[in-house]
C-alpha cells in the first residue's frame, strides 16, 4: 500500500467520479416500480410492482418499436463495422503523411457535429421544395419529386446511410490504431513470398483486427436495445407519417412522457433496456467463447 500510495491517490478522483456518475444514480431504479407522486416524494410514493413495464408491451405499437430498435442496431453493427474496417485499411495504405492526417480529420468531422446540425443537412438534401435530391438529382435521372418526409418506406435506407456517415470515421480510427501496431515485417515477408495486396489484407490485416472487431461488436450488442435519440427523432423531423419505420423504444418513451409525464414508466423502459442489453452481451460472449475462447471478453 505504501509503495503504490501515490498511484492510489491519483486514482481517487476517477473513483469518486465513477461513484457519483455511475453508481449513485442506480438508487433511482426504484422509480421503475413506483407511481411517482411529487407531493410525497420518491420514497413515499406508492409501489406499483411491474405495471410500469406493462405499458411497453400492452400498446399496439410495441412490436413496431421493438422491431425497429433491434433491426436498426443489427444493421448498424454489420454495415458500420464493414465500412469502418474498409476505411481503416484504406488509411493504412496511404503513404503521404499529410494526406493521411488530413483524411483522418475529414472523416471525423461528422462524428463531432451535433445531431441538430446533421438533421438540417439531411433536410437540405431531402426537402420537398428546395432539397438537392428533388431539385437536382432526380430531374437528371428523369424521375419525379418524392415527398421524403411523408414516405416511410425510404427511411430505413436513409437512416442507415446517415448513421454510417456520422460514425464510420470514429470507428475507423479505432481500427486504424490497431493496424498501425502490426509488425510491418509480416507484410515485408508476404511481399517476398509473392503475396498481393488482397492476400496481405486477408491473411495479415483481418486476423490482426479480429480481437478489436469482437470487442467493438460485443460492446455494440450490449446497447442493441438502445437507439440514437437524435437520429430517430430529429433527423426525420418528428414526422408522424414516418413512425412505422422511425419509431424506437427511446422515441416512443419520450413521446409518451410528453403526454403522460410519468417518470416511472421512463425509468422502467431504461431499466428494461439495460437488462436486455446485459442478456444479449452474455449470449454473444458465450457464442464467441465457444468459437474462440481467447477472443471472449470474459
Amino acid at each position: 500500500m505504501k509503495r503504490f500510495l501515490p498511484l492510489y491517490i491519483m486514482l481517487l478522483p476517477g473513483i469518486v467520479y465513477l461513484f457519483i456518475n455511475n453508481y449513485m444514480p442506480m438508487a433511482g431504479l426504484v422509480l421503475a416500480f413506483k407511481k411517482v407522486n411529487y407531493a410525497v416524494g420518491i420514497f413515499e410514493s406508492p409501489w406499483t410492482g411491474l405495471s410500469n413495464f406493462k405499458y411497453l408491451f400492452s400498446t399496439k405499437d410495441a412490436f413496431i418499436f421493438f422491431r425497429n430498435t433491434i433491426l436498426y442496431n443489427l444493421a448498424f453493427i454489420v454495415f458500420g463495422n464493414i465500412m469502418a474496417i474498409f476505411t481503416a485499411v484504406a488509411l493504412d495504405c496511404i503513404r503521404n503523411k499529410f494526406f493521411k492526417k488530413f483524411s483522418q480529420v475529414v472523416i471525423l468531422i461528422p462524428f463531432l457535429l451535433s445531431t441538430v446540425i446533421i438533421s438540417y443537412i439531411v433536410y437540405a438534401f431531402l426537402s420537398g421544395s428546395n432539397g438537392f435530391v428533388n431539385n437536382t438529382l432526380l430531374p437528371l435521372l428523369g424521375m419525379d419529386s418524392i415527398s421524403w418526409y411523408s414516405e416511410a418506406k425510404y427511411w430505413p435506407v436513409i437512416l442507415v446511410i446517415v448513421y454510417l456517415w456520422m460514425t464510420f470515421g470514429y470507428n475507423s480510427i479505432l481500427y486504424y490504431s490497431t493496424l498501425i501496431g502490426i509488425d510491418k515485417t509480416y507484410y515485408e515477408a508476404a511481399v517476398v513470398d509473392g503475396a498481393g495486396i488482397l492476400s496481405q489484407i486477408r491473411y495479415i490485416t483481418l486476423p490482426a483486427l479480429k480481437t478489436t472487431v469482437i470487442t467493438l461488436v460485443l460492446m455494440a450488442v450490449g446497447r442493441i436495445c438502445y437507439s440514437d435519440f437524435g437520429l430517430f427523432y430529429q433527423v426525420p423531423m418528428n414526422s408522424g407519417l414516418l413512425y412505422n419505420t422511425t419509431q424506437t423504444i427511446d422515441t416512443y418513451v419520450y413521446r409518451a412522457l410528453l403526454q403522460l409525464n410519468d417518470i416511472g414508466r421512463s425509468t422502467a423502459a431504461g431499466f428494461l433496456q439495460s437488462v436486455l442489453g446485459f442478456i444479449f452481451i452474455l449470449a454473444a460472449n458465450l457464442v464467441v467463447s465457444k468459437i474462440d475462447k481467447d477472443s471472449a471478453l470474459f
